[in-house]
């Protein structure tokens, strides 16, 4: 068995009652959980879940409008950046 160490971090009060509440709930304390995550880390070589920001309401909106040209029928479509800025200088 490996020799256990200390480690101290920094947490918000909240995130640490919620977090220890659901562990709890799951039969686990806080320091177990920790260790299930750090031993996952290490087993899928990374964070073992996905890690992205989330668009905000500018770029959210441009995906919707980009979506909706995709699907219009009647979305003109060039087969080259020249094509279409020859077409923007008529």
């Amino acid at each position: 068995m490996a020799t256990a160490t200390n480690y101290t971090i920094r947490l918000d009060a909240d995130l640490r009652r919620e977090s220890e509440t659901l562990f709890s709930e799951l039969g686990l304390n806080l320091s177990t959980a920790i260790n299930i995550f750090l031993r996952k880390a290490l087993e899928d070589g990374g964070i073992p879940f996905e890690v992205r920001r989330r668009p905000n309401a500018t770029t959210r909106a441009a995906l919707r409008e980009a979506d909706r040209l995709l699907n219009d029928p009647n979305t003109k479509w060039y087969d080259s950046s020249e094509e279409m800025f020859a077409e923007l200088d008529k």
